[in-house]
């Protein structure tokens, strides 16, 4: 196994990128719809636009069933794209099985949310770890090659010595060091690009700083190109170079991570911030005001609203929301900031769309 990076390889080149990725999931027709030509689908992602740089990580943000995890099995290739196009290093790709797919994977994988789930409980980490070195051909020739691949990617997350770890079934381990297990055997395909699906979620909040900055060193030394999803806003301001804020299957901000979590635009990005706990707020030291709070509940997907799909939540809606779908329009503060929000269309008629 090889563990230095290609040295050809620019530093920030695009690795995967997304342009205008669309996934509708049908909805099973009620016999009352059998004769009628209504056919519904969950509008799980529209019209999403990401790009991972070597050597950095992206945060995707938004609350549960925004569509996170919709993009990252899209960007893996594990369900078919309704619309849009992936691009792995500007060419596009569209893999549904056999080697075609298995090329796929040895540059994108993909760390799930629950390592327990991930690992099959019947086998030892020797052999979930072979298997992912023999399939992507890193086990050497020899049981030799083999054996010190094995430790090498054990030693790469940390669980050292690789003794210890190697014969032991997944649930001997505990929740952190089977997430690095998961973590090995994405490494075991040496990719390029890795899709982490809320990895630390599941975890102790004693171990995931462990986890983040496992995922930074390598992302360094490796010079990967890491998608990290999240819920925690907080966690994506710490691990992430660029944070993307998506809602009801749509991205309404994005920029560096500083700028969107310390001077959020949407009103949607505003609220993920003001609903962490915070003393002061509680202890009713703050300011906030109860018409900011953008109370309600998610849309429905199979029939979002029209415009804006924040606005029957936003404390700032206005006449237009309701109907024209917002663009990404630069918001000035920062290079590259962007908020979907007409509240920053100054223009009047004419938009200024955030450049590509």
């Amino acid at each position: 196994m090889t563990s230095t990076p290609d040295a050809k390889a620019p530093a920030g080149e695009v690795v995967l990128e997304a342009i205008g990725l669309t996934k509708h999931f049908p909805v099973r027709r009620r016999l009352r719809d059998l004769f009628s030509q209504r056919h519904d689908a969950v509008h799980a992602v529209d019209d999403v636009h990401l790009t991972l740089r070597r050597g950095q990580v992206t945060a995707l943000v938004g609350e549960s069933g925004s569509g996170k995890s919709t993009v990252a099995r899209l960007l893996a290739q594990l369900y078919p794209r309704t619309g849009g196009d992936i691009r792995l290093h500007g060419e596009s790709t569209a893999v549904k099985s056999g080697a075609a797919f298995r090329r796929y994977c040895a540059r994108v994988q993909m760390i799930f949310q629950d390592p327990f789930a991930s690992l099959n409980p019947v086998h030892t980490i020797r052999y979930h770890l072979t298997r992912s070195l023999k399939i992507h051909g890193h086990a050497g020739r020899t049981a030799e090659d083999l054996e010190n691949a094995l430790h090498e990617l054990l030693g790469r997350v940390h669980l050292t010595p690789a003794e210890r770890y190697l014969d032991k079934f997944p649930h001997e381990l505990s929740g952190g060091q089977r997430q690095r297990v998961a973590i090995a055997r994405a490494l075991g395909a040496e990719p390029e690009a890795l899709l982490a699906d809320e990895p630390v979620s599941m975890l102790d909040v004693s171990i995931r700083l462990g986890i983040l900055n496992l995922l930074r060193d390598l992302k360094e030394r490796l010079d990967l190109a890491i998608l990290y999803i999240t819920h925690d806003i907080a966690s994506a301001r710490y691990f992430a170079d660029q944070t993307l804020v998506m809602y009801a299957g749509r991205m309404v901000e994005g920029g560096d991570s500083e700028t969107v979590t310390q001077s959020p635009a949407h009103p949607y990005t505003r609220l993920l911030i003001g609903s962490a706990p915070d003393p002061d707020r509680l202890a009713g030291d703050t300011d906030v005001l109860e018409e900011d709070r953008g109370d309600g509940e998610p849309p429905s997907l199979i029939r979002p609203p029209s415009g804006c799909r924040f606005h029957p939540r936003c404390p700032v809606a206005m006449p237009r929301c309701s109907t024209d779908l917002p663009v990404p329009l630069e918001i000035g503060d920062r290079p590259g900031h962007w908020a979907a929000c007409w509240l920053y269309d100054t223009s009047g008629t004419e938009v200024r769309k955030v450049p590509s």
